[in-house]
């Protein structure tokens, strides 16, 4: 059975399907049929009619987003058995699934896992499921029976996308259990064995940044003895990982008091607390009188920029905010800075640190480029799913 509603490309505009580019961009059709309404899969045609697959419809540049390639086999229950089911086999092959030091990771990663506009973290047995198109949202059920099929014994199932699902698509979304629910108790769960407390029904995101795992333990290998400040820092992920590591002290600054109350129960976990302090402050402020105070600072801000059109204005704020940090860091220090703006490339953000070392006036070495997880994986014919840079700099 195939979709009713269909839309057929310009001459010459199926080339980046043929290279299974998950997009469809509305400037690239040219009529569509049937009913197509956002939220609804329809079929994708070339200009000479031959079908190239079907999608998730939306108004706005991009059109469809791509669920599957020359076929017009359904988009139902066993799609999304088997989309769910390699992604789970994935991240079993990683190591990150049944073992005792990490039970939480992202099952699937969007365009990265062939199902654009889907998000799917798990926290020990409960699933987060974000959906970030209207057409994913609307199949929300399909996927939460496909994940207990997928997911060796989940508890629970929370869809956290009020936030992320397009407003006129979803009036009036509302947080809430698709299976299972609240045990309205601490979730408790463990990162290389280190532990941390979880809030995924109001936290930011899906309630932890799981996307910086293989970054914090890069972090722990330097962070032995030395006085650490982790900027940006939410619920004090870099910040755990140095305590344990065995830094001197810990330091860590959020703006949001809820972000502070997070990261000192997580250092609390530790029972190092006494080593840790955590300042609910803007992160300019704070640096302005911090001079050789710390020989390893974390700069991890929330994404700058997330569309084309705001991104020399990110890049800016890139280099203001690593002006700042490398001016006050002691000399032989290590700088840990991140970018988490898609649209910026690491060419991009490279160039806006070597400026603002310039600026700084300080000398400075990149020791590493940094990236995203095993489990946010970039499809190779989808490049603009890498939004994780980052760069460690030795400052003299």
């Amino acid at each position: 059975m195939s979709a009713a509603a269909s839309v057929t490309l310009k001459p010459g505009k199926d080339q980046s399907l043929r290279r299974l580019h998950p997009w469809v961009f509305s400037g690239a059709i040219a009529r569509m049929q049937g009913e197509v309404v956002e939220g609804k899969v329809v079929e994708v045609r070339a200009h000479n009619g031959e079908l190239l697959g079907q999608g998730h419809y939306a108004p706005g540049s991009i059109a469809v987003r791509m669920l599957s390639f020359g076929d017009a086999a359904p988009i139902d229950e066993a799609f999304w058995v088997e989309k769910l089911g390699n992604a789970y086999r994935l991240r079993h092959s990683l190591g990150l699934t049944g073992q005792g030091k990490t039970n939480v990771y992202r099952l699937v990663h969007a365009e990265g896992d062939g199902v654009p506009g889907l998000i799917i973290d798990v926290y020990g047995d409960v699933a987060v499921v974000q959906a970030h198109s209207a057409g994913m949202y609307q199949a929300r059920e399909a996927i939460a029976s496909a994940l207990q099929q997928a997911v060796p014994g989940l508890r629970a199932i929370y869809d956290k996308s009020s936030e992320t699902v397009p407003a006129k698509a979803a009036p009036g979304a509302q947080n809430d259990y698709l299976f299972g629910q609240s045990t309205g108790q601490e979730h408790v769960v463990e990162e290389n064995g280190h532990r941390f407390a979880v809030d995924w029904e109001t936290g930011q995101k899906t309630g932890f940044f799981i996307d910086q795992r293989d970054n914090r333990a890069l972090l722990a290998r330097y962070a032995p003895g030395r006085r650490v400040l982790n900027t940006f820092c939410y619920t004090g992920g870099f910040s755990v990982y140095a305590l344990q590591a065995g830094a001197e002290l810990v330091h860590s600054v959020d703006s949001s008091k809820k972000a502070i109350e997070l990261t000192n129960r997580n250092a609390e976990l530790t029972g190092l607390q006494d080593k840790h302090e955590a300042y609910a402050q803007d992160v300019f402020t704070f640096l302005k009188d911090r001079h050789n105070q710390y020989d390893l600072i974390v700069l991890d801000p929330p994404a700058f920029a997330k569309h084309l059109s705001a991104r020399h204005n990110a890049l800016m704020g890139y280099k203001r905010l690593n002006v700042a940090g490398i001016k006050q860091i002691a000399p032989g220090g290590l700088l840990f800075t991140f970018s988490c703006s898609q649209v910026v490339s690491m060419e991009l953000f490279e160039g806006a640190i070597m400026a603002a070392a310039i600026e700084a006036g300080r000398p400075a070495r990149i020791l590493h480029r940094l990236t995203q997880p095993a489990d946010h994986p970039v499809s190779l014919f989808h490049p603009e799913g890498e939004y994780l840079k980052g760069l460690v700099l030795a400052v003299d």
